[in-house]
C-alpha cells in the first residue's frame, strides 16, 4: 500500500520519501545560448565591411557620378548569398555557424543598402532625381535577378555533381 503523501507529490509508491526536486536553472551562460552566433556574424561583418571598404578605395565614386562601386558590391553580394543559401541548405551539411558567419557577417558586412539609399539621397539632393531613381532600379533589379540566377546556377551544380556520385554531405 502506498503512503497518500507518496501519491499525491509523486513519489515511489514504497513509503521512502520523494527526491529532492532541483532547484530552477538559472540563465544560460552567454558562450552556450547566442554568444557563439553573435561571435561569428561580427567577425563576418569585420571581414565583409574590411571588402567593401577596400573595394571603395580601389574603385572611388566620385562625389556627383554615379555609384558604381556599390552597385557592383550589393550585386555580387547578393549573388554569392544566393550560391551560399543553396549550399548550406541543399548540397552541404555544414557547421551551424557557417551561414551566420558568411550570409549575416561576411556578406552582410560586405553589401550596403544603407548606402544604397544614402547614395539615391545624395544624387536627389543634388538636382538629379532620374539619376537617383535609375540607381533605385539599376540597383533592385540587377540584385534581384542575381540571387535568381546564382540560386539557379548553383541548384544546377550541385544536381550535376549529386548526378556524378558526389551527394549531398
Amino acid at each position: 500500500m502506498t503512503s497518500p503523501r507518496s501519491e499525491r507529490v509523486g513519489g515511489s509508491g514504497d513509503g521512502s520519501p520523494d527526491a529532492p526536486v532541483p532547484a530552477p536553472a538559472g540563465p544560460e551562460p552567454f558562450w552556450r545560448g547566442q554568444g557563439p552566433v553573435v561571435a561569428a556574424v561580427a567577425a563576418g561583418g569585420a571581414l565583409g565591411a574590411t571588402a567593401r571598404y577596400a573595394a571603395s578605395l580601389a574603385w572611388p565614386a566620385s562625389p556627383d557620378g554615379f555609384p558604381w562601386t556599390v552597385l557592383g558590391v550589393n550585386v555580387l553580394g547578393c549573388a554569392l548569398m544566393g550560391v551560399l543559401m543553396v549550399a548550406v541548405t541543399e548540397i552541404r551539411t555544414v557547421h551551424p555557424l557557417v551561414r551566420p558567419f558568411l550570409g549575416t557577417g561576411v556578406l552582410g558586412g560586405f553589401t550596403t543598402f544603407s548606402t544604397y539609399a544614402v547614395d539615391v539621397q545624395r544624387l536627389v539632393e543634388a538636382g538629379r532625381p532620374g539619376t537617383g531613381l535609375a540607381y533605385l532600379a539599376a540597383t533592385l533589379v540587377p540584385a534581384l535577378l542575381a540571387v535568381w540566377l546564382a540560386t539557379a546556377a548553383t541548384r544546377r551544380a550541385g544536381a550535376r555533381t549529386a548526378a556524378r556520385g558526389g551527394g549531398p554531405r
